[in-house]
């Protein structure tokens, strides 16, 4: 084989960047579409459907607008001071660790129609390189989800505009970048399937307050201000037994989940679940992610993998631990994958 030079390899590089980037523009056109969240059943079960002025009120009550300053981009990952992360390094007590990140498929799947592409090109040197391109966005890669991801009526988290700031060049505020230092706090792991004792949560049901509460009671912790929450509904499970699940329907959180998180001081949430799927509403079609991400300044850490996690902590009987993480510098970014690690 001849050896592939190093301009040859960028320019292909750049070729395949240019042909996601238009798979990516038609694949967000039908997913603004609606056509497979409007086609879904809506039925929902486990606690009231809220109307959109009862979520909009709901928004303007948790909003962090303000609270840091008008040009603050970290939100609530301001709860993580440098007392929280001492107090977080303390937990670690046996060293032991567990990767909560998902493998990376380059296999198409029904939720993941775009997976990784990877290409590796080596020749007679002794070198080999490798390119790949990514959505990290949806059901299938274990990322964070920056403050720009998601806005309300044009509006961003702290008040910022995102016609003014957002360009397909990527975010002028709130983008990840804002987040490269990182995270390492300490990790709180609600396992409400467990606490409900089922194996998984059906795709018709809720996540509610109650559950919340009720697993912090089984496991004799509570969430606090800075913590990174973590929520295990028996997703994964499920999958095992059932095969992949629809992207429509899906169980997932009631709205007033984001309120408490808000009311807690939670720094940053993390599960296998995020809203129900679909929401029953129209102004907010996700509503955890708007409540979130637009009014709270809640950073979202998209599809761990918490069967491991919940397995550690069942056999340690603890669920909190030293958590840590960090996206990749990228400024612009409305998200990043990453490996999220948790220490005992």
């Amino acid at each position: 084989m001849s050896i592939v030079t190093r301009r040859g390899f960028v320019a292909f590089a750049g070729l395949m960047a240019a042909a996601v980037s238009r798979t990516l523009v038609a694949q967000q056109t039908d997913e603004d579409s609606g056509q497979n969240r409007s086609r879904a059943p809506r039925a929902t079960s486990r606690a009231k459907d809220l109307t959109d002025d009862e979520l909009e009120a709901m928004f303007k009550r948790c909003s962090n607008a303000g609270k840091w300053g008008a040009d603050d981009e970290l939100g609530t990952l301001n709860y993580v001071t440098a007392a929280k992360r001492m107090a977080a390094a303390a937990l670690v007590k046996t060293g032991e660790v567990v990767s909560i990140g998902r493998d990376i498929s380059k296999t198409a799947s029904k939720v993941d129609p775009h997976p990784v592409e990877l290409m590796i090109t080596f020749g007679n040197g002794p070198g080999i390189s490798d390119y790949f391109a990514m959505a990290p966005h949806g059901m299938t890669i274990t990322h964070l989800d920056a403050l720009a991801h998601f806005s309300f009526n044009d509006t961003l988290y702290n008040g910022r505009k995102r016609s003014a700031t957002m360009t397909a060049g990527g975010a002028g505020w709130g983008s990840i970048y804002a987040m490269r230092q990182g995270v390492f706090t300490r990790g709180v792991l609600l396992d409400v399937a467990a606490a409900r004792g089922v194996p998984w949560y059906e795709s018709n049901e809720y996540v509610t307050v109650a559950d919340f509460e009720a697993a912090e009671k089984r496991q004799n912790v509570r969430v606090g201000s800075g913590d990174a929450l973590l929520v295990r509904t028996g997703m994964e499970r499920m999958e095992q037994e059932r095969g992949l699940q629809d992207t429509y329907p899906r169980a997932g959180f009631h709205a007033e989940c984001a309120e408490w998180m808000h009311q807690r001081q939670v720094a940053i949430y993390g599960g296998d679940c995020i809203e129900k799927l679909p929401y029953p509403s129209e102004r907010f079609p996700s509503a955890m992610h708007m409540i979130a991400l637009a009014s709270m300044g809640l950073p979202i850490l998209d599809w761990p993998a918490l069967t491991t996690l919940a397995a550690t902590s069942e056999r340690v009987k603890r669920w909190d631990f030293l958590l840590t993480l960090a996206p990749m510098r990228l400024p612009g970014g409305t998200s990043a994958p990453v490996n999220p690690l948790a220490l005992f």
